[in-house]
């Protein structure tokens, strides 16, 4: 960070690409240079050396939270909304975590401050200030202020634009009351985050306040002057970046890619209009764009905050965030005062309502200005009775907001104050008694991805015998994949707590392990019910141990056969052994969670963990990776997705499984279906790393290489070849070879060589056709071989031939040290159709013939890779032998030579002419001269131009 600009040093991928910068109004870093003052707030270390520049919570908000404040006084409607990654510190601004409180926190304070401020004056002006909060999950709006209201349809509204139908507002006079009404809304939150196996980062929250100033205007009408602020906490826009596949036709499958990728979409088509293009903007493509489109492009005044990380393995995203944020930048919107005489506005929604009733009434729909940007010329007519039906709904809502909106204006805001508290005394009051009852009594409590998530689901353990499950006669409710009717049972004897399964089908983890027989609980044992309800087993008795969700999810990985580096003493984790070991403590869990919901909804499909080399997935150089592995359990198929694809379908697969749960249809058509594959697709069958030494030399080489599969288990042979060839294509041979002793003597020079991929034999009989593919040095493109059907001993008959002039050093290291990686393709075909009618039963008898319920497949090299460089570099050895031998012939033939004829000397040109000879008649032709060649140069005196072979 300088100034205001943002500079991306280094791209970890390329060392040579340039710095990027980018300009905003304000670039802010908070990665270190701070303390922690005594009460837990962190400010600048001015010792630190970064301690100048770090921005701690009040300066963000003095330079951006009070511009909201301001724009709220002068009656605008303000946005602030927070977009990045997961934990690149979006929340953390928003909202804040303990004394470091966040702009919305700081807002709500000031608010109340300068409205006492200005009652002082009194000038006869009355204030009001209302709360709301909701939150967008699976494109299903939930009131957090009222957890009943689990799925909000979002109409539109000519005055007030898009909206949520049924949203409760509720009107609060101190800051304390805010405080109150955010930590319930963050315990719905969590509630709901559990009960839809979510993490925070999967949902966005929109938290809202409205502000109202009446007083009379100058000709004494009775006046109100209302803003709106809309302070939003994006989900994370990891998932919306990366697939792991390119064209994955489940990109936008996701609800939560398809609102972040609508929001990209809306900003991009805004910018273009703000630089005179005309474009349609997409707003009704999501619900997020639709409760955003006044402050996108409407009347408010618009902040975005791009939180970003300072990683280089989160390069990608921190430039892709900072090219979102750039774009957004160029919109430009006018906002105008929200000012309006009471009597004159309740006039106004009268003649709308009976405008609306008469178009109702007549069926006439007519698109007003505000939906002009959803409209295309290009629409289907479909799409086009869709917006109309969409509208009617809308103006039909409208009548009833009208009335309603009406009604609350002829209330007393002291009125509407007094019903409010009256309503949630008694929530608060059983809140506040259950809170003391921890402190002395044993408790389970929630474990959340979001730390400011975790600790506000919890569950007193009072009675002799807790029973948990989905029942409604369970004693702890609980929901998500794999959880049963009776699914736990917690006991208390003699004051020990014991935890035991309910039925036999019970998935129950303790501190990682699978439980079969009781188990006793001792203080902070982490509980994992099902696949996605994780929790705490505390008792205030224990001492404290601070325990946290990664740590739950890196003991469950742990003990599902993973190997996880823990590094030692002497040497710290790598960069590389630390992503890996945070990928697996995430996908564990999660492959659990996917295979349980593929029973839930018979689904027939199982998923495995894969550890990936780089040469195992056809690369030649990088890190191991994570890959899942889906398997068709019916027909055998088996599909391997990055890690990225699979997360990203996992969240389609909670969405389906949600609605199951809600009693709704979740069959999709299969371009949506994360369980569905093309089962004609090309699937990567295996590799082999060519080694290009022998080109170095000038040498061929014709070798018959072990595939090896992901597991690296050698799944055929394929005979390849290395031809050096002259300008022309045609193959050196013997008579015309032109090996080189060193490579070093290559460079500058010309090299011409064929590559020959011939066949492959013993191929893996589950696949119908088969086909490689290849770069060679310096191609961006690759080279693929003919695809052949109905045989496992493909003959490709392949041959390119190449030509590189000038050899240069950093082509000849490669061709010394590098390899050429062939991957082997193919399509499979169904060997045998099986009728499975239920996946659990089916999942079972896998589990038991393998052992455990998740298996894992670690890459443990069956064939050791390095085997095909030796061999090859073996063959280039011998045949360096050979050639040496050869050498070594013609200088001893020279000799006899030489003592046949009583010469005591040989001339350099002679040797010289020799010792690059690199056929058989070239060397003749050494011999020839040598014949020639008198000996008498010491008897005419001077220097002499021979030297003596000993």
């Amino acid at each position: 960070m300088r100034g205001p600009t943002t500079i991306l040093t280094h791209n970890p991928e390329d060392s040579s690409d340039e710095p990027r910068e980018f300009v905003f109004d304000y670039s802010y870093w908070s990665h270190d240079g701070c303390k922690e003052e005594g009460n837990g707030y962190y400010s600048p270390d001015k010792s630190h050396p970064n301690g100048k520049k770090f921005c701690d919570q009040r300066t963000v908000y003095d330079d951006l939270g009070k511009g909201v404040l301001a724009n709220a006084w002068k009656g605008y409607n303000s946005t602030l909304f927070a977009y990045g990654q997961t934990g690149s510190g979006k929340s953390w601004s928003v909202v804040g975590y303990g004394e470091n409180k966040g702009i919305i926190p700081l807002f709500c304070n000031d608010v109340f401050k300068e409205i006492e401020e200005k009652r002082k004056a009194a000038d006869g002006t009355s204030y009001e200030v209302s709360f709301n909060m909701l939150e967008i999950y699976n494109e299903k709006v939930r009131d957090l202020l009222n957890p009943k209201k689990s799925n909000l349809k979002v109409r539109q509204h000519p005055k007030k634009g898009f909206y949520a139908e049924g949203l409760m507002t509720y009107p609060v006079d101190n800051y304390e009351e805010i405080e109150s009404k955010m930590e319930e809304g963050t315990l719905n939150r969590t509630v709901a985050s559990t009960n839809m196996n979510a993490t925070s980062s999967r949902a966005h929250t929109i938290v809202g306040i409205t502000f109202v100033q009446k007083f009379k205007n100058a000709a004494g009408e009775e006046t109100a002057k209302t803003a709106v602020c809309n302070l939003v906490d994006l989900a994370g826009s990891e998932r919306a970046e990366s697939t792991g596949a390119t064209g994955d036709r489940l990109k936008e499958g996701a609800a939560i890619n398809q609102s972040l990728s609508s929001l990209g979409n809306c900003i991009a088509a805004l910018a273009d209009r703000s630089s005179g293009k005309k474009v349609r903007i997409p707003y009704r493509d999501s619900v997020l764009t639709k409760l955003l489109k006044n402050a996108l492009g409407g009347n408010s005044k618009t902040i975005m905050i791009a939180a970003i990380s300072p990683a280089d393995i989160n390069y990608d995203e921190t430039l892709s965030t900072l090219r979102y944020a750039d774009r957004a930048k160029q919109i430009k919107n006018v906002a105008t005062v929200n000012e309006d005489p009471t009597e004159k506005m309740i006039r106004e929604l009268q003649e709308e309502n009976e405008r609306l009733k008469e178009m109702l009434k007549s069926g006439k729909i007519s698109v007003p200005v505000a939906d002009e940007d959803d409209m295309d010329e290009n629409m289907t007519a479909d799409e086009k009775a869709a917006l109309k039906k969409e509208m009617e709904e809308d103006y039909a809502a409208q009548l009833d907001e009208n009335a309603r909106e009406m009604e609350e204006m002829k209330k007393a805001f002291e009125e509407k104050l007094k019903a409010a508290r009256e309503a949630g005394s008694t929530k608060n009051n059983e809140m506040n008694e259950k809170k003391k009852a921890l402190k002395n009594t044993p408790h389970l409590y929630n474990l959340n991805f979001d730390p400011q998530l975790t600790g506000h689901i919890f569950h007193l353990l009072n009675n002799d015998e807790t029973i948990i499950g989905k029942d409604e006669s369970s004693n702890i409710r609980l929901n998500g994949p794999s959880i049963l009717n009776k699914h736990a049972i917690i006991r208390k004897t003699k004051g020990k707590f014991t935890i035991e399964k309910a039925s036999s089908e019970s998935k129950i983890l303790v501190n990682g392990q699978v439980i079969n027989e009781t188990e006793e609980l001792e203080g902070y044992d982490r509980i994992m019910f099902g696949t996605t309800q994780l929790f705490v087993y505390a008792n205030p008795s224990d001492k404290k141990i601070d325990v946290t969700f990664e740590m739950a999810q890196q003991e469950i990985a742990r003990n599902s056969g993973l190997s996880m580096n823990d590094g030692d003493d002497d040497r710290p984790l790598s960069k590389d052994e630390l992503i890996l070991n945070e990928d697996m403590a995430e996908i564990v869990p999660a492959i659990e969670e996917a295979n349980s919901i593929s029973e839930e909804l018979n689904k027939k499909r199982k998923f495995e963990l894969l550890l990936v080399s780089a040469e195992a997935r056809g690369e030649n150089e990088g890190r191991t990776k994570i890959f899942v592995k889906m398997k068709n359990l019916e027909n055998n198929l088996e599909w391997v997705w990055p890690k990225e694809k699979f997360m990203n379908r996992k969240y389609v697969m909670q969405e389906l499984f949600e609605k199951y749960q809600d009693g709704e249809s979740f069959e999709v058509d299969k371009s949506r279906d994360p369980f569905a594959e093309d089962e004609d697709a090309e699937v990567h069958v295996g590799s082999v790393k060519v080694w290009t030494q022998s080109l170095s030399y000038v040498l061929d080489a014709k070798e018959q290489l072990e595939i090896l599969d992901f597991k690296g288990n050698e799944i055929g042979k394929i005979n390849i070849e290395l031809l050096p060839c002259n300008k022309k294509g045609k193959v050196l041979t013997d008579k015309d070879d032109i090996w080189v002793d060193k490579p070093e003597d290559l460079i500058g020079k010309d090299l011409h060589f064929i590559f020959k991929i011939l066949s492959a034999r013993g191929l893996p009989s589950r696949f119908k056709e088969f086909y490689c593919k290849y770069q060679m040095y310096g191609e961006t493109e690759w080279t693929n071989t003919k695809t052949i059907s109905k045989t496992t001993n493909p003959d490709w008959n392949f041959d390119k031939t190449y030509h590189y002039e000038n050899i240069s050093e950093k082509l000849l290291e490669q061709l010394k040290s590098n390899a050429i990686m062939l991957q082997l393709w193919g399509v499979q075909k169904i060997v045998q159709q099986r009728n499975i009618t239920n996946t659990k039963s089916a999942l079972l008898k896998e589990a038991s013939n393998q052992g455990r319920s998740l298996n894992v497949e670690n890459g443990s090299k069956k064939v050791d890779i390095n085997k095909v460089k030796y061999s090859m570099e073996l063959a280039v050895m011998k045949k360096r032998a050979t050639k040496a031998e050869i050498k070594i012939a013609q200088w001893r033939r020279l000799v006899i030579m030489a003592e046949e004829q009583n010469k005591s000397k040989v001339s350099t040109k002679i040797i010289k002419e020799l010792f690059h000879s690199h056929t058989s008649d070239e060397a003749e032709k050494c011999y020839k001269l040598l014949a020639k060649e008198k000996d008498d140069d010491n008897e005419q005196g001077g220097k002499s131009s021979t030297c003596v072979l000993l």
